[in-house]
């Protein structure tokens, strides 16, 4: 596409985004609400809204090459992303439950199912793609010295006697001779075939006329015949009930447009290296010719300042500090008049503070008393407001960001004439005006030394005031010193265990211990599952539905991926530190923890209790690695630290064959190091398990606050799943295998499970003979009934373990609440808010009679 397309998805994301400004921040604050699901309407609304704009900004950032536009549309598109974080925050606190259906927004707002997935800024990996790749590389090498991989193993050739070995030499020839002399026998056999065929023709002869009509008559048959299956299949795919054929191979216009965005993402890095290097060109010019103006100019300022505040108040001025702003603070749209009123208001304060010092220690007990009767009146008037005000929208930590970059768009971008800027190069104008406010602020800053010397001399010259030296400066340095003393202890305290290590050397230690793996190219969209297009009418009669893979693919998006990618993101979004993936095997949790790292960049490390088993022993060996692991973490960040098994850590009964490799190492020290990962430091622990109801349920709900349930696939993912295996691996889609009958026939096998069977049966001499003899669901039928699905119990016991997470119980709570008709800002809190003021008036009316 052009430049001026991208212009124009620009446009059109900024007008939606104005359009959700106003509706966010309305003019006359709306009245706080008390309806539950009228709430969610709103909030759900916002939701899909922001999703759609975020789709937009994120293709304009990727094919946009105009340098100045790509800062603009980031700052909007990190403000956008972080938004949608804290909506999906709110929604879950709201209904107490991490899956939400919106079906009802997606008809209104004319949208299909696949407009509810995430997108993937493709910025997170394009960003940094060569430190990735110098990453790899020394990954391979470090693999390659140490060698750490694993060695193939040895197949030792078994001893024959001769005997046995004669005995297998004759038959493999006898074999050979056999096979041999049966194509030799078929070959005659066709000869002779042949020959009685042509003696027998050759006394009976066609007339002309006859053969051409047979003839004729054959061709006619077989020619419609053709004609009306590819009419068929045509039919069939355009209703959507056969695939289309060749559906593999991209097209050439797919091919074209993968090189003209390579060809954009080339342009986009000239472009801004050509920037980068003219900012500090341009800076350089307008410090030499307008930096001696503006001195001149502000001198001359300050200058007339002094003298209208010596007239207006009999003495000079004191200069504002650094603190206040300098000279800056002075030309804040100020007359003389307004600095001296502000001058004596300080004067004044200063004055009230000292009389107010004295008058403390007397005023203290009456204070205290009347403190606490209003604080018991206000317990009484903080519960009405609270049942009066309802539900109110919380203040946002990226709305103001979102503000900023759409009035820098309205203001500089909008009706900016671009006409004559063919190739979007940078805006020289724009650098120029940026660059001349640096100066500025730097010219400033000499002219504000020079000024305060200037103003010093004059009150010695003019007012006759002296330089008074205070003499608190040094008790003041004495407790500085002080303070930094502690300071110094608490920083002995920390103590940095590899302080004289590198961090290279680090990242080879546990690269070469198998601690720092190098994570799989998988990428999200490759995790297969389809909406469930049942969760609301389920819902509505009061079922709990079990999410589909598709939800799962998109809190794996909102909770590890866009936070992980983004730094400005992570550090003002809800802080999400860990996340538990909990499902049967063969579900696809490891292929989303690899997903996690392909998609942002990240590193992975594997802290499973497997891998753990007899690496760094001893107490003192564990803190050491701990340390390692979350240092390296935090300097090469992002990074995921993958828990495999998390279930083991917080056994509640150790079993015997796991008792050597100590599963339970980390239980102790896990909640301790949560402490320490900050906002800034973009670390995501991602645990994994398949039987979460072995472990200690508190100490692992406390480790691992968001938990996603991976449920089994449902016949529509299914379906998807064995149409794409089939494809990857070489199966053509045939009339004759009949895929809607397999996805049928494997209710409760996971993708693992689907996908071992395709191996087992796709094998090289099959695909070979796939013209001949095609595909059918039969084959698959032996290798899938040699594996075990999973069953209606263990699904059953899996959603009665999720029932009893905190997030469970809280949904549990919230659906006895409706049943019971309380209605308040939560169920939790309406449920016993309410008995307790029920029974508060009644004992009330007792003690009056």
């Amino acid at each position: 596409m052009s430049h001026s397309t991208y212009g124009r998805m620009w446009t059109e994301a900024q007008g939606a985004l104005q359009d959700m400004l106003e509706e966010e921040l309305p003019a006359v604050p709306p009245r706080p609400q008390k309806d539950r699901l009228l709430v969610f309407q709103t909030l759900a609304t916002f939701y899909v809204k922001y999703l759609q704009i975020l789709r937009s900004l994120e293709a304009v950032y990727d094919q946009m090459v105009h340098p100045q536009k790509r800062r603009v549309v980031r700052h909007v598109l990190d403000g956008v992303t972080g938004r949608l974080l804290e909506l999906k925050n709110e929604m879950v606190e709201l209904e107490f439950s991490e899956f939400h259906y919106y079906d009802d927004i997606l008809q209104d707002l004319k949208l299909t199912p696949g407009d509810l997935e995430v997108p993937i800024p493709r910025y997170f990996v394009s960003e940094k793609l060569r430190v990735l790749r110098e990453r790899e590389k020394l990954l391979a090498q470090i693999l390659a010295r140490g060698e750490h991989l694993d060695p193939a193993p040895e197949v030792r050739a078994r001893a024959l006697p001769i005997d046995e070995a004669v005995r297998l030499v004759q038959v493999s020839e006898r074999a050979r001779q056999g096979r041999l002399r049966a194509s030799f026998m078929k070959e005659i056999r066709r000869e002779e075939e042949r020959y009685r065929q042509g003696r027998n023709c050759n006394g009976d002869t066609l007339d002309p006329n006859a053969a051409a009509t047979l003839i004729q008559k054959v061709w006619l048959g077989y020619s419609t015949r053709k004609r009306m299956k590819k009419e068929r299949l045509e039919e069939m795919v355009f209703l959507g009930m056969e695939p289309p054929p060749q559906q593999g191979r991209q097209s050439a216009a797919q091919v074209r447009m993968q090189q003209v965005e390579c060809t954009r993402r080339l342009l986009q890095e000239k472009h801004e290296a050509d920037f980068l290097q003219a900012k500090d060109k341009i800076k350089d010019s307008v410090r030499e010719v307008e930096g001696p103006d503006m001195q001149q100019t502000l001198q001359e300022q300050i200058r007339q300042w002094f003298i209208e505040c010596r007239d207006a108040t009999g003495k000079f001025p004191d200069f504002p500090s650094i603190d206040e702003g300098g000279s800056a603070a002075i030309f804040a749209q100020k007359t003389p008049e307004q600095v001296a009123a502000e001058l004596a208001a300080k004067e004044e304060e200063k004055e009230k503070r000292k009389k107010s010092k004295g008058k403390k220690g007397k005023s203290s007990g009456k204070e205290k008393k009347k403190d606490r009767k209003g604080k018991g009146k206000g317990k009484k008037g903080d519960a009405d407001s609270e049942e009066e005000t309802g539900w109110k929208m919380p203040p946002s930590s990226f709305l103001p960001a979102v503000v900023e970059g759409a009035n820098t768009y309205k203001e500089v971008w909008q009706h900016r004439d671009e006409s004559q800027n063919f190739t979007q190069t940078f805006d020289a104008q724009l650098v120029r005006e940026e660059k001349r406010v640096e100066v500025e602020e730097e010219v400033r800053v000499q002219v504000d030394e020079l000024m305060r010397q200037e103003l010093k001399n004059l009150k010695i010259i003019v007012d006759r005031v002296k330089d008074k030296k205070k003499k608190k400066g040094k008790k003041k340095s004495k407790k500085k010193k002080k303070k930094g003393k502690t300071s110094k202890k608490k920083k002995r305290r920390e103590k940095d265990q590899t302080a004289d290590r590198t961090i290279e050397s680090l990242y080879e230690e546990l690269v070469l211990e198998g601690v720092l793996i190098k994570p799989l190219n998988v990428k999200l969209s490759e995790y297969i599952g389809e909406y469930s297009y049942l969760g609301t009418t389920l819902r509505q009669a009061d079922i709990e539905p079990m999410p589909s893979l598709s939800d799962v693919r998109q809190l794996v998006a909102l909770y590890g991926i866009l936070p992980l990618g983004s730094q400005a993101v992570h550090e003002r979004a809800p802080l999400v530190k860990t996340l538990l993936l909990a499902g049967p095997a063969g579900v696809g949790k490891r292929m989303l923890v690899h997903a996690l790292c392909t998609e942002t960049g990240a590193n992975l490390f594997n802290l499973s209790p497997a891998n753990l088993a007899g690496k760094y022993p001893g107490r003192s060996g564990l803190q050491y690695l701990l340390h390692v692991v979350f240092k390296v973490a935090r300097l090469l960040q992002p990074s995921v630290i993958w828990i495999g098994d998390a279930e083991k850590t917080f056994y509640k009964k150790i079993p015997k064959p796991d008792k050597e490799m100590e599963p339970k190492r980390l239980k102790k020290d896990l909640p301790k190091l949560l402490k320490l990962i900050k906002p800034e430091d973009r670390v995501l622990i991602v645990g994994t398990t398949q039987r979460p109801f072995d472990a200690d349920l508190k100490p692992l709900c406390k480790v691992y606050r968001k938990i996603i349930l991976i449920p089994r696939p449902d016949y529509a993912t299914r379906l998807a799943l064995w149409s794409r295996s089939l494809e990857e691996r070489g199966g053509q889609l045939s009339p004759e295998l009949d895929l809607s009958s397999l996805a049928k026939v494997t209710d409760g096998y996971t993708q693992g499970r689907i996908l071992r069977a395709v191996q087992a049966v796709l094998t090289q001499r099959r695909l070979d003979l796939q013209t001949q003899r095609p595909l059918r669901a039969l084959e698959f039928i032996p290798p899938l009934a040699r594996q075990d699905p999973v069953y209606k119990d263990e699904e059953e016991t899996f959603k009665a373990w999720y029932s009893r997470t905190p997030l469970g119980k809280k949904r549990a709570r919230a659906a006895r609440a409706s049943e019971e008709g309380e209605m308040g800002n939560g169920p939790e809190k309406g449920g016993k808010g309410k008995k307790k003021m029920m029974e508060g008036k009644a004992k009330g009316k007792k003690k009056k009679k």
